[in-house]
């Protein structure tokens, strides 16, 4: 959940803002001119809400306004295509994430919600704190792009533009543009249209831009970083498995797991899940290190069925299973370091017999789900982690970008991905959102347009257009709705 201080420093800051807005305005000698400062710098607030409104970037909308008019032509119409083409995209992909999480709601153990497109996003509960800054950035500019968009095409079609402005409210911003609303309703439908989807297109192209920059920040990067090399560790959990003396530290390059080659992270989450879906592997040791010393203790059934041959309390030895030529099944509690130390991976004592000397293989005798996994990052002696898979795979963060040179910190290339990632999916959903035909969004006047443009031949009467549009908005609303609170039912009940 939110920090409890992370809560108190909001309300702290909007109810000391408040308070000194309050009184500014009840002080007789400082009213006028703090009124006046505000109105002049196009400053409104109240409570938990603040706007900046401003015309200062006026000028630089009508020159990309008039950069190249051919271009600018074929680019907003592409993006009247596409706002149509999102506006009934977005109505069948909300019915369907609608049914998925129905279903989820609906079954005992809810599964699948990675699958889903659209997610509701509750800071402290599915997004960590720790990547608030990476959240509040990608959506205020995914917000400022939106609204450049609106702003250029209104220009474009001869629609004065009054100002530009961002807000912040409680902790979220945004931005908005302010249009001349008779030279709006002026212009034909197409243009509207074209003024209309502008947002939307213009988050969609972002989208774009951003995962193009996120492919290619591996050659963008070369000159200072490396990949393929292995994944780097950027981040150890304190107190986890994988910290200790000898666990991982920052800076450790991870090339292997068992036989599994780590090149990268995906590598990573790809060897971890191997070993958590494929039974506990062996180890070929030979038969001189079975010491009968190594073998005192005899083994006994745990609760879940496996057996135990070794100390409870034992934080170097390891209870093993093998087989010999007489016995079927013998246990052995052993040092694991020095067992397995330079031993190669088996299944049976057949994988063993590849050289003159006689070797068993030793397969660690462990609870269920839990494994043993040697975790190769050279220099440095192997780490060896016996536990849930999933607690290795997040008790590490870790990196593909190696840096070339020792100034250069790991955590640049880590927080590029990141913020591209945030900017990827912000600014998608944005443009998914506003796409919905729904009151007071996007999706409202891209419909009413729409219906005009389409409709005006076939039905006349201009009320009649307009109550299919209102029966489409009701429809379009309580769809959004209904996601926005299951969702948000799932993620905070669940």
């Amino acid at each position: 959940m939110i920090p409890i201080a992370v809560v108190v420093c909001v309300m702290g800051g909007w109810c000391t803002v408040y308070l000194t807005d309050t009184l500014l305005r009840s002080s007789s000698s400082v009213k006028n001119r703090y009124e006046s400062w505000l109105s002049s710098n196009g400053f409104t607030l109240s409570p938990f809400h603040i706007k900046w409104h401003t015309s200062i970037f006026n000028r630089l909308f009508a020159r990309c306004a008039h950069l190249n008019p051919r271009f600018l032509y074929i680019w907003f119409s592409a993006g009247m295509m596409f706002g149509i083409l999102a506006m009934f995209g977005s109505v069948v992909l909300l019915s369907k994430t609608l049914l998925q999480t129905l279903s989820q709601m609906m079954a005992e153990t809810p599964e699948g919600s990675h699958e889903q497109v659209l997610q509701v996003v509750v800071p402290g509960v599915n997004l960590p704190v720790s990547q608030l800054a990476y959240f509040f950035i990608a959506i205020l500019v995914s917000g400022v792009i939106h609204e450049f968009g609106h702003g250029v095409a209104a220009l474009r079609e001869q629609v004065r533009l009054n100002g530009f402005g961002m807000f912040m409210f409680v902790v979220y911003p945004g931005a908005f543009v302010d249009l001349f609303t008779t030279h709006l309703n002026l212009i034909s439908p197409v243009q509207q249209l074209r003024i209309f989807c502008a947002g939307v297109w213009h988050n969609f192209m972002l989208c774009v831009v951003a995962l193009s920059f996120l492919f290619l920040l591996p050659i963008l990067l070369f000159p200072l970083y490396y990949t393929g090399a292995g994944a780097l560790v950027t981040e150890v959990v304190e107190g986890s498995p994988s910290s200790g003396p000898r666990g991982l530290f920052l800076g450790d390059l991870v090339t292997q797991l068992e036989d599994c080659t780590v090149r990268g992270v995906q590598d990573w989450h790809d060897c971890v899940q191997h070993l958590s879906h494929s039974p506990q592997k062996g180890y070929c040791v030979h038969t001189a290190k079975l010491q009968l010393s190594w073998m005192a203790g005899r083994a006994f059934k745990r609760l879940d069925g496996t057996m135990e041959c070794c100390g409870n309390n034992s934080m170097t030895d390891l209870c093993f299973s093998y087989s010999n030529n007489v016995e079927s099944k013998l246990f052995a509690c052993l040092p694991v370091r020095k067992t397995i130390e330079a031993s190669r991976t088996c299944r049976t004592n057949t994988d063993c017999q590849t050289d003159f000397i006689p070797s068993l293989c030793l397969i660690p005798s462990l609870e269920n789900q839990t494994r043993l996994i040697r975790v190769k990052h050279p220099p440095q002696t192997d780490m060896l982690f016996v536990g849930y898979p999933s607690h290795l795979q997040y008790s590490v963060s870790l990196t593909n970008f190696v840096p070339r040179l020792g100034f250069l910190h790991p955590d640049l290339p880590v927080m590029m991905e990141t913020f591209c990632k945030y900017l990827v999916s912000l600014s998608g959903a944005l443009a998914v959102v506003n796409a919905v035909p729904c009151f007071a969004l996007d999706g409202q006047w891209m419909l009413t347009a729409f219906l005009e443009a389409t409709l005006s031949s076939v039905i006349p009467e201009r009320n009649n257009r307009e109550l299919i549009g209102f029966f489409f908005l009701l429809g379009g609303s309580a769809l959004l709705a209904a996601n926005v609170a299951l969702g948000l039912w799932m993620v905070t009940a669940r």
